[in-house]
């Protein structure tokens, strides 16, 4: 019998300013974490929903450095995002910008932080900064929630097996 609980991040619009935060904890410490964040094959196992690839196309994962990939469905790109990190602190922080190529205009600046938590777990705090209130709706109405606990959920799964 499990007595595990299914995972959910916390997901959190503000009425007052543009910007939404993500926050989830993971049975992990905050530089096992952030190194499935950074290296590149690691994050082609976990970013997106279970139904879809991601192809990284550029994964640099520094200060001043830049990324882009696709979201790939029965072999086929369907859509690409892009964006630059602004600061990368290892175990600690992401800054980066975040770009759909389908709404190129549309730019939102992340910061993820890495807390560590008791018992070597980590909680990250994702807060997404946009450019209007009509685009945090559009974000929230998007159903990017599926996205973001499929994605965590893989990256549960890839944090047990990595060293």
């Amino acid at each position: 019998m499990s007595t595990a609980t299914k995972k959910e991040a916390t997901i959190v619009a503000d009425p007052d300013v543009p910007t939404i935060t993500i926050t989830r904890e993971f049975d992990a410490p905050p530089e096992k974490v952030f190194r499935a964040w950074a290296e590149p094959e690691l994050v082609k196992q976990w970013l997106g929903p279970k139904s879809l690839d991601m192809d990284i196309k550029q994964w640099d994962c520094q200060t001043g450095g830049s990324y882009r990939y696709a979201a790939v469905r029965g072999g086929e790109e369907f859509a690409g995002f892009f964006g630059s990190f602004h600061d990368v602190r290892p175990g600690e922080r992401i800054v980066q910008t975040f770009t759909y190529e389908g709404m190129p205009d549309a730019v939102s600046l992340e910061t993820m932080t890495f807390e560590a938590l008791e018992g070597g777990r980590c909680r990250i705090v994702a807060v997404s900064v946009v450019e209007s209130m009509q685009a945090q709706a559009g974000m929230m109405a998007s159903g990017m929630e599926v996205g973001i606990n499929e994605g965590y959920e893989k990256l549960d799964e890839l944090l047990v097996g990595l060293s």
